[in-house]
């Protein structure tokens, strides 16, 4: 069974950097698309980034401050998150796109940022 595993949230004052991780595991199909998507209180999901053989997409709101890589010997997926801001309080989820079975999401990490 396909098992996407996120670490790397927590507490960070205003300004400060977060890195995120997602490991995928159990699949045997290619991952193509993988990315980070969040979700903040009383809103809906949101993108952040995605980041394909082609390269990669950020959301607006990040763009400048988040910097997503990928390893692919290790099937994880990475988001360097710089200058917080209190508004990127949210959920953040995993997201790896399979070939043949789909899109499949992390359980999710929070990042909470204090002004």
């Amino acid at each position: 069974q396909v098992q996407l595993v996120e670490s790397g949230g927590g507490l960070v004052q205003a300004g400060g950097s977060l890195r995120l991780s997602c490991a995928v595991s159990g699949s045997r199909f290619s991952i193509n698309t993988m990315g980070w998507h969040r979700q903040a209180p009383g809103k809906q999901r949101e993108l952040v980034a995605t980041i394909t053989s082609g390269g990669t997409n950020y959301a607006d709101a990040v763009k400048g401050r988040f910097t997503i890589s990928r390893d692919n010997a290790k099937n994880t997926v990475y988001l360097q998150m710089n200058s917080l801001k209190p508004e990127d309080t949210a959920v953040y989820y995993c997201y790896a796109g399979l070939s043949v079975i789909g899109g499949r999401w992390g359980q999710g990490t929070q990042v909470t940022v204090s002004s």
